[in-house]
């Protein structure tokens, strides 16, 4: 099993487990939808972590398997990995990578369909693809140049330069920069203090900032006039607002 998921108080974590690098072989690559859809689907995960263990996050595609692939076998295949991805991507939930060692290629892409990354002090990340003749084409093009704007996103993606944590986190690719040995325990703490706030307004903001930034300034207001007075007809705002006018904000118990 190259990836798998647990769960524990509400918080899963979909644990890449394909040694020694998380190598993202095709078989990962179907498991990390098959996981996500399953993460999304499932009343007991209320956030997400991803994250691929102790050492290594993912060092990137498995290139011995990609070698032996030509165009049209690319063809066939490239949409599945862009759809692999963007399960992870539309996870209605709040998701977290934590991000050790390396986070290259595939890896990288994989982060950037996190909500936030946390990268331990001696992570490294990039998008290596031009040094092979290609390009990201798991969503390294459109995702990284939406998070750190078109001019930084060709910087990496031309050059296919890795950036240590202390960059990353300048250029606004990792959210924030912690010892390695606390990557996972501090992913797991914002992932589980997410898990006890409302599940369905949670979702609402998600998609809200997601799907409007694909949109125009319009569409992405209507998308959340329509969730936030759709909001009030939840269980979640009834207890928020009452437990606001009892006993003051932010001591609401959602679970």
């Amino acid at each position: 099993m190259t990836a798998y998921l647990e769960v524990a108080e509400g918080v899963g974590t979909l644990r890449l487990d394909r040694p020694p690098m998380n190598a993202l072989d095709i078989a990962t690559q179907d498991r990390i939808r098959e996981l996500a859809v399953e993460a999304a689907g499932r009343d007991d995960v209320r956030a997400l972590v991803v994250w691929g263990g102790e050492k290594v996050f993912a060092a990137g595609a498995d290139i011995k398997e990609m070698q032996d692939m030509d165009q049209a076998a690319m063809v066939a295949r490239g949409r599945a990995l862009q759809e692999s991805f963007t399960a992870l991507a539309r996870v209605p939930k709040p998701v977290v990578a934590a991000v050790t060692g390396y986070a290259l290629g595939g890896g990288c892409e994989l982060a950037l369909c996190a909500d936030i990354r946390i990268a331990g002090e001696n992570a490294k990340l990039g998008q290596p693809e031009i040094l092979l003749g290609l390009i990201p084409g798991a969503g390294g093009t459109q995702r990284l140049a939406r998070l750190l704007g078109p001019a930084r996103a060709k910087d990496l993606i031309f050059t296919g330069r890795m950036v240590r944590a202390d960059e990353a986190l300048a250029l606004g690719l990792v959210d924030r920069v912690v010892p390695d040995a606390e990557v996972y325990e501090q992913a797991h703490a914002w992932a589980a203090r997410l898990a006890r706030g409302p599940a369905i307004a949670l979702r609402a903001a998600k998609e809200s900032v997601d799907h409007g930034l694909e949109a125009d300034l319009e569409t992405g207001l209507a998308l959340e006039r329509s969730w936030f007075a759709g909001l009030f007809a939840t269980e979640d705002r009834e207890i928020g607002m009452r437990s606001f006018v009892e006993k003051g904000p932010g001591k609401a118990e959602f679970r």
